[in-house]
């Protein structure tokens, strides 16, 4: 029997309680999960690097088996291929998160009839946190400690002070 391999692809700018938990319920139908940490130089400019998300996200998983983080530039469905990944991981919060995600999935089908995409939904806990809305709050000296694991409020920490 072959190893299912997921890829769960963003550019957690930061990683969030909400991305963790995605994880966390990948890695029960998954045998290896996949952190894709997306280095866009198309995107606006990020709070952190591609470098320090990688190690903040492995920092935040230590202790979980069959996941990896890395970092990939190019089409998510090539990256996914050549890591003899089949699935693709999204994460939804509301609504509007499925429509702009749908779309995405609809275009990766075409691209890669092989790919499949899976969405998974984060507990209600986490529902209404976006790393946007993190990055506004903490840049205000807001408390984010009880919506992202302790290394990124670390990292928040430090980058706003």
């Amino acid at each position: 029997m072959s190893e299912k391999i997921a890829v769960y692809p963003g550019s957690f700018d930061p990683f969030t309680n909400g991305h963790l938990d995605v994880v966390d319920r990948a890695l029960g139908i998954f045998d290896r999960v996949i952190v894709a940490v997306a280095a866009n130089p198309d995107k606006r400019q990020p709070l952190f690097t591609v470098e320090e998300r990688i190690t903040l996200i492995e920092e935040s998983l230590k202790g979980r088996n069959g996941v990896e983080v890395t970092s990939f530039t190019g089409l998510t469905v090539e990256f996914a291929r050549s890591l003899g990944a089949t699935t693709l991981v999204k994460g939804l919060r509301a609504y509007s998160d499925f429509d702009a995600e749908l779309q995405q999935a609809l275009m990766n089908r075409k691209l890669a009839p092989d790919i499949h995409t899976v969405f998974l939904m984060s507990s209600f806990a986490h529902i209404f946190v976006s790393s946007s809305i993190l990055k506004d709050i903490a840049s205000y000296g807001g408390k984010v400690a009880d919506l992202v694991p302790p290394p990124i409020a670390r990292a928040l920490k430090e980058k706003y002070r």
